[in-house]
């Protein structure tokens, strides 16, 4: 397998929520919430640290590429706001929150595959 097609199968696997172990659709409790394990092998997702970084980067590029379109459309168009706020908002909101998934997921599932743990800081001890 290539590696392309295993970024592929990454990307996919995380967009379905599917449990790095068992490969059930119980990744995901609600459209970005992690679930606390999953009901089928009972992996517990809780050890893994995801955190906010995937959230951070996806608004930063989003907002951008967002900001982008809008002014593309008001300076060839020139729509009027109520039609702006009407299309950029919810584009935006779903942007951020399919691509945050995705971004997620595919964090928790690499973590899970390179055994990845919390690090230690080991004592010094005395000779």
């Amino acid at each position: 397998m290539t590696a392309k097609a295993t970024g592929m199968d990454l990307l996919a696997a995380s967009a379905r929520g599917l449990c790095p172990r068992c490969s059930a659709p119980t990744l995901f409790e609600g459209p970005v919430r992690f679930a606390s394990a999953c009901r089928q092998c009972g992996l517990d997702y809780g050890q893994y640290n995801v955190g906010d970084g995937p959230a951070a980067f996806l608004t930063l590029i989003i907002g951008a590429v967002m900001v982008a379109l809008a002014l593309t459309l008001e300076l060839t168009v020139h729509p009027p706001l109520w039609l702006h706020l009407l299309l950029w908002a919810p584009l935006t909101a779903g942007a951020v929150v399919g691509s945050l998934r995705v971004a997620k997921g595919a964090l928790l599932t690499v973590e899970y595959r390179k055994n990845a743990r919390e690090g230690r800081v080991m004592e010094k001890k005395d000779a």
